[in-house]
């Protein structure tokens, strides 16, 4: 440990050395201030001051200057200095600032704080195109810790996380810098360039700190965190806020500030609380700290999230520019909690860019050459704002202890441990790992595959599996091999796989899969193994209808360009209709038994519902995410859908060479969805989907396009957008053209939210209606209103639901149970 000290001594000497201008900046009483922006006069270039009140800021020509010292709560400081040589150590003291309201005229027939509120409201768009167009430079860093970690949890060993724990089980579990350009067009165009990027213990690894993830806004109407948080100066802001004017005061310029509390009126809705500080005249914003909780958010995790934000204003552009902002959080879960926090440095900003039509591409993120490479020189002479003796120490301990981690020998030593065998791996699953050469062989938890139906009685699947991955985990090498067993038809049945996903940029995926498995009629398979073994022994309900298919197929993907994907199947099968083979049931009823595994006819137990042939199938399938952005990383492509515009599906199926030539078919099938926020009204999701049958007209009940009913009380899913859950599973089943429409919104807290006491339970609202149109069959309709999030504390998996279903007038309704956790 002293030599982890004394390693982040050096470093933090380093920094300093490398540093132009440094100091401390402490208050009145000799403590340290944390978030203290300090710039040149009339500029934007700057820093603030870390968590022990140091700063560094980045000035390289001899010279005199005035250093602004700005920190909201306490007097503005400027000094002006005359810098002969480097480093130049300038300290400052902030006194505490003169808050008054005797300069406020307070008129008792308005409250004054909303008065300012509405100028701030009317001149927010103004405000916020103030800013429609500019570059700068940016700067990110961010922690998170974790405290109290248990030696288990559900019964899983969690180790030291990869040393990230002390001997108290905590310690900081994530450590990060980024360094990069940003350009910017109004309303939403937002490119960055990063120049470097640091991980604490990954000198391969990439930061995820990055302008868009901070992006928040507050003359936006909403700002998304976990759910759109209404701002306290949007159009409806009087609808869920109270304000309050605390004082007001001067700033170096003459600017007089308001100071004007936020008050949340209902306690669950999606707002902030806190204080924000309002410029007379111009009713811009000069800082803010707002929080709103997890609870708020509808963040399981969380506890509270705080955002601090800083403002500067420059006589030679005219407005108010954010400098600094800080994003603040706690969290806690299973008894483990912890902390973190993001700060960002906006500097050297230049509202008068000229930009061309290539300037903004569909590429919102990209890397310099070897980003993660800069040495310590680099960053020392760089970064704007300095380390804390905790995060230096972090940076060295972990770049010593990762040294050690990844030589083989450690590796083998680690591996070792977790590769002995015991007796209980019999029954409950056995991995053996290589991570220096990165691959790993073994068999899953039979327990954990255990399942009941009527064909196959009680049945399980061993799984056997090898992975093997290349190049830093962009390339991967998969096989596996299914085993499965039918206690009551006494079958044992085997498939497998092989796949080669080939890089993380296009995602080419090629995969050759064969054997023989039992499969439900739908594909989509409407029913889960859980539900279906539950029901079946313990209401004598066997929804699940199952064939079996011996088969060899051959699949292939890939991103053929931004945001255009392509993909094909083609596959022989050999089908067989399969009967039930026992009635077993843990509460068998006297006057009730079993349906048969015919889902065109529940009595007939000995005739098939087709008959048993080959056939060959190819699929071709072309998906367009619509307004798609990416970010190009140096190891791959991650690909950020825009919810302004859908997504399309279009797909052509043919079966062909089959040994009962009626059984031949071609489809034709799309798919239209999308899902988006409707402001602070919610969210809202739509799914269209739609195809029609050629040739079609005596083809295999297989084949028949297979609708997702929903026979059980137990929903899946956090939304309901693709399933009919008052519809029998095969009841609209067909071969013909079909349509049908699924549309659903979540209020988000928007209507139960202002309702007196249900608005302290933190339920959503959520309805959805369903159509299905299907040629020769009248149509079917369903209509359903809910409660979601529900739940206590961090455990909010629930939702309930009524379903109103109807077909040529009313047909019947359910009460559904939704378990998110039955994803």
């Amino acid at each position: 440990m002293k030599k982890l000290l004394l390693l982040a001594f050096i470093v933090l000497i380093n920094t300093t050395l490398f540093s132009q201008v440094t100091g401390s900046v402490t208050s009145t009483q000799g403590e340290p201030l944390t978030f203290v922006n300090i710039y040149i006069e009339n500029t934007y270039t700057g820093t603030t001051s870390n968590d022990n009140g140091i700063y560094e800021l980045n000035i390289s020509e001899k010279g005199t200057y005035t250093i602004v010292f700005k920190f909201i709560g306490y007097k503005t400081l400027k000094k002006t200095v005359s810098i002969n040589s480097f480093p130049f150590t300038l300290d400052a003291t902030l006194e505490n600032e003169d808050i008054s309201l005797t300069e406020v005229i307070i008129n008792s027939d308005e409250n004054p704080a909303n008065k300012i509120i509405r100028n701030a409201i009317a001149h927010r768009k103004k405000n916020l195109e103030n800013t429609k167009t500019y570059t700068s430079d940016f700067y990110s860093r961010g922690f998170i810790k974790i405290e109290n970690v248990p030696e288990k949890i559900l019964g899983q060993e969690i180790g030291d996380l990869d040393g990230n724990l002390d001997s108290t089980r905590s310690g900081m579990i994530y450590l990060s810098e980024t360094i990069s350009k940003l350009t910017y067009q109004y309303p939403d165009k937002l490119k960055e360039h990063i120049i470097a990027s640091k991980v604490s213990g990954n000198d391969n690894g990439f930061s995820f700190n990055s302008a868009s993830s901070v992006d928040f806004n507050i003359y936006n109407s909403t700002v998304e965190i976990g759910n759109q948080i209404v701002s306290p100066i949007a159009s409806n802001a009087f609808n869920y806020y109270r304000y309050k004017l605390e004082g007001v005061f001067y700033d170096d310029q003459g600017h007089l500030i308001n100071q004007i509390a936020v008050i949340p009126r209902r306690e669950n809705d999606r707002v902030f609380s806190g204080t924000i500080y309002i410029v007379e005249d111009q009713w811009a914003l000069y800082g803010l700290e707002l929080s709103v909780t997890g609870e708020q958010a509808q963040i399981p995790a969380a506890k509270t999230i705080t955002i601090k934000q800083t403002f500067s204003y420059s006589d030679i552009d005219k407005l108010w520019a954010l400098i600094s902002n800080n994003i603040d959080f706690s969290y806690g879960m299973f008894g483990i909690t912890g902390n973190g926090r993001f700060t960002a440095v906006y500097s050297n900003y230049n509202f008068h860019p000229e930009f061309t039509k290539k300037t903004f591409t569909s590429e919102i993120l990209s890397f310099e050459k070897e980003a993660n490479k800069k040495d310590s020189l680099f960053w020392n002479n760089k970064r704007p704002v300095p380390l804390t003796t905790e995060e230096a120490t972090d940076y060295v301990k972990k770049d010593s202890i990762q040294t050690i981690r990844k030589s083989e020998t450690y590796l083998d030593s680690i591996d070792a441990e977790r590769n002995e065998f015991k007796l209980t791996n019999v029954l409950f699953g056995y991995n053996y790992q290589n991570s220096y050469k990165n691959w790993n062989i073994g068999y899953s938890n039979p327990l954990e595959n255990l399942s009941f139906n009527t064909v196959q009685g009680f049945n399980s699947d061993i799984n056997l599996y090898f992975n093997k991955s290349y190049d830093d985990y962009t390339k991967r090498f998969s096989a596996n091999a299914k085993i499965n067993y039918g206690f009551s038809d006494e079958r044992l049945r085997v498939s497998g796989a092989i796949s080669y996903k080939f890089n993380n940029t296009n995602r080419r995926f090629a995969k050759l899969s064969g054997g023989v498995s039992v499969e439900q009629f739908n594909g989509s398979n409407p029913i889960s193994k859980l539900i279906n073994t539950a029901y079946s022994l313990l209401a004598e309900e066997n929804y699940m209808k199952l064939y079996e298919k011996q088969f060899i197929r051959a699949d292939y993907s890939q991103e053929l360009f931004n945001g255009l994907y392509l993909g094909s199947a083609i596959a022989y099968e050999a089908r067989k209709p399969l009967f039930n083979t026992t009635d077993q049931a843990w509460f068998p009823q006297a006057d009730k038994a079993y349906s048969s595994n015919n889902p065109l006819d529940e009595t007939a137990y000995t005739n098939a519902p087709f008959v048993s042939h080959n056939i060959m199938k190819l699929g071709i399938n072309a998906f367009i995410n619509f307004g798609q952005k990416y970010m190009s990383y140096p190891d791959g492509k991650f690909n950020v859908s825009s919810d302004k515009y859908p997504s399309l599906l279009i797909g052509y199926e043919k079966g062909f060479g089959a040994t009962i030539s009626n059984y031949n078919f071609d489809e034709i099938k799309a798919r239209i969805y999308q899902g988006f926020d409707v402001g602070n009204k919610g969210y809202f999701q739509y799914n269209l989907k739609g195809g029609t049958f050629i040739n079609a007209d005596n083809i295999a009940f297989i084949d028949y396009k297979h609708f997702n009913g929903n026979q059980t009380q137990i929903g899946s899913g956090s939304s309901y957008i693709n399933v009919f859950n008052n519809l029998p599973y095969y009841s609209m089943s067909t071969n013909k053209s079909y349509a049908e429409l699924h549309v659903e919104h979540d209020f988000k807290g928007f209507i139960l939210g202002k309702i007196p006491l249900l608005n302290k339970l933190n339920f959503n609202l959520v309805a959805g209606a369903h159509a299905l149109s299907v040629d020769g069959k009248n149509p079917y309709q369903e209509f359903s209103i809910g409660l979601d999030n529900l739940g206590w504390g961090n455990f909010r998996f629930l939702r309930l639901d009524y379903v109103r279903s109807y077909q040529s007038g009313f047909q019947s309704d359910a009460i559904i149970f939704g378990i998110k956790l039955l994803n």
